[in-house]
C-alpha cells in the first residue's frame, strides 16, 4: 500500500501543475483529476494525480464486473480508472455494432505507483519510494516548449444538420407512441490524421472552460482531455450522492442583463424542469436497488450553477447504501448514468444504438478514483476530447435531451454550443 510520506509547500500551483503533468507524461498511464477550486461539497483536494501502474484490471463488456469485483475486494488501495458507455451491454444484455475510432477498453482500473494530492499550496505524496526525491524531480522538471503546430485537417460531423433534425423527429415519433419519454441523443465530431499535444490542449481547454470534474487521462497511446461540469457519484462511507445535469443555457459574459435572463430561463422553463425531474426519478430508481429503504432523498432540485461557457441545472440525490455493498455495486446498479441515457433506460439505450452513428466509448462513461478506505468519486465524461495518438484519430461528442416538446433545431444548436469551447481550443493552433 502507498504510504503518505511527506507534505510539501509549493509557491506557484499553476507552474507546479504544468511540471507535474509534463513529468507524468513520461509514464504509460496517468490520471489527473482537477476541480479548478470549485467548492462542490467541500472537496478534499484541488488536484489529484496518479502515475504508473503496479497492477490493473481490464475487460470488455460481458466480463467486466466478474473481473472488477474481485480486483476491488483484493486491492483496498488507491485505484483510478474508467468505465466506458458500452458496459451497458453487460448490464442490460444489449449490443453495439457501430464504429469506434478511439478503441479504449470498456473498463480499466489500475493501482498507481505514485499519487500526488494538491490542496491549496500543499502537495501530499503517496509512494513506496522517497517522496522528497519525487517532489524535487517534479519541481526541477524542465518543461519543453511546444513549438509544433497542431495538425487538424478538418473537424467533421457524423450528422449533417438535416440528418440530425430528421433523427430527432424520428425519436419524437417513438416518444409519441409511448416507447419512451426522454432520450439523450448525441453526435460525434471527429478528425483524422491529427497531431496534437494532449497536455497543451488540456491546459488551453482548462483555461477556456475550467470545470469541477475536469480530467486528463492517459492510457498508453490514448488520451481523454476532459472539461466536465458533472459528477456521476460520490461515495463517502455509506452515503452515495449523485448530481445529474439536465438543462443548459448559454453564458453571455459581456452582457450581465442577458446573462441573468439566460440563467433565469432555466428556473422558469417547464421543458427544462420536466427533463430534470425525469432524470432525478431515474436516479432515485437506480439508487433504490442498492440503498436502504427510505434513505433515498432529493437534497436539491433545480439548482442552477454557472460555468464559464454555460449555465446548468443540477439536482442532487443522496442515499445510504446497504451493508456489504461497495462502489462497484453502485456502478453496476446505476450505470450508464441517467443524464446520459433517458427514460425508460433500457429502451432508450436501444434507440440510442439505432439512431446514433458511432460508439460512444468513454464519452458518457466515467473516470474516477477510489481511496483505500473505499470512498470514491466519479465524473461524467462530457465536454471531452478523446485522442488516439497512434491512430491519429480525434473525437468529441455532444448531445441533448430529446422530449416530445423539443424543437429539433434548438437541440442541434445546443449540441453546437456544447462543442464550441472544444472547437475553439482545437482550431486556435492548427
Amino acid at each position: 500500500m502507498l504510504i503518505k510520506q511527506s507534505t510539501f509547500t509549493i509557491d506557484n500551483i499553476t507552474a507546479f501543475k504544468t511540471k507535474m503533468l509534463s513529468w507524468a507524461n513520461q509514464f504509460n498511464i496517468f490520471c489527473m483529476l482537477d476541480n479548478h477550486q470549485y467548492n462542490f461539497n467541500a472537496p478534499a483536494f484541488d488536484c489529484l494525480l496518479a502515475v504508473g501502474c503496479k497492477k490493473h484490471v481490464t475487460a470488455q463488456a460481458g466480463h467486466a464486473f466478474n473481473a472488477l469485483k474481485p480486483f476491488a475486494q483484493q486491492n483496498k488501495k488507491w485505484l483510478f480508472g474508467h468505465v466506458g458507455y458500452d458496459i451497458k451491454n453487460e448490464i442490460e444484455k444489449l449490443t453495439s455494432i457501430h464504429f469506434d475510432g478511439i478503441q479504449l477498453p470498456d473498463m480499466y482500473f489500475f493501482e498507481p505507483e505514485i499519487v500526488l494530492q494538491i490542496s491549496k499550496n500543499k502537495v501530499q505524496i503517496f509512494a513506496d519510494t522517497d517522496a522528497l526525491i519525487i517532489f524535487e524531480t517534479i519541481n526541477n522538471f524542465i518543461v519543453e516548449s511546444n513549438t509544433k503546430r497542431h495538425i487538424i485537417p478538418t473537424i467533421n460531423s457524423r450528422f449533417t444538420q438535416a440528418a440530425y433534425i430528421k433523427a430527432v423527429q424520428q425519436i419524437q415519433q417513438h416518444i409519441a407512441k409511448g416507447d419512451c419519454y426522454e432520450v439523450n441523443f448525441c453526435q460525434e465530431f471527429y478528425a483524422e490524421q491529427v497531431q496534437i499535444n494532449a497536455l497543451d490542449t488540456y491546459f488551453k481547454l482548462a483555461a477556456l472552460s475550467p470545470n469541477p470534474f475536469s480530467a486528463l487521462y492517459k492510457l498508453n497511446h490514448t488520451f481523454c482531455i476532459c472539461a466536465s461540469p458533472e459528477r456521476y457519484f460520490k461515495k463517502t462511507g455509506n452515503t452515495i450522492m449523485v448530481q445529474p445535469i439536465k438543462g443548459t443555457s448559454k453564458r453571455v459574459t459581456n452582457n450581465t442583463k442577458l446573462d441573468e435572463e439566460n440563467k433565469q430561463y432555466l428556473t422558469s422553463s417547464e421543458k427544462e424542469k420536466s427533463e430534470n425531474v425525469m432524470v432525478v426519478d431515474l436516479v432515485r430508481n437506480d439508487l433504490s436497488k442498492i440503498c436502504k429503504e427510505g434513505s433515498v432523498k432529493v437534497e436539491e432540485l433545480f439548482g442552477v450553477y454557472s460555468f464559464p461557457q454555460v449555465h446548468q441545472m443540477i439536482s442532487t440525490v443522496t442515499g445510504q447504501i446497504n451493508e456489504g455493498q461497495n462502489w462497484v455495486d453502485v456502478l453496476q446498479a446505476s450505470f450508464p448514468m441517467a443524464s446520459m441515457t433517458g427514460a425508460p433506460k433500457k429502451r432508450v439505450m436501444q434507440l440510442i444504438e439505432q439512431y446514433e452513428l458511432t460508439k460512444r466509448g468513454l464519452f458518457s462513461g466515467t473516470i474516477g478514483y477510489i481511496q483505500p478506505n473505499g470512498n470514491a468519486d466519479f465524473n461524467v465524461v462530457i465536454r471531452s476530447i478523446l485522442y488516439n495518438e497512434q491512430k491519429k484519430y480525434l473525437s468529441f461528442q455532444t448531445g441533448s435531451a430529446i422530449t416530445f416538446y423539443s424543437n429539433p433545431q434548438h437541440e442541434y444548436n445546443e449540441c453546437l454550443l456544447k462543442a464550441s469551447a472544444i472547437k475553439q481550443v482545437l482550431l486556435q493552433n492548427s
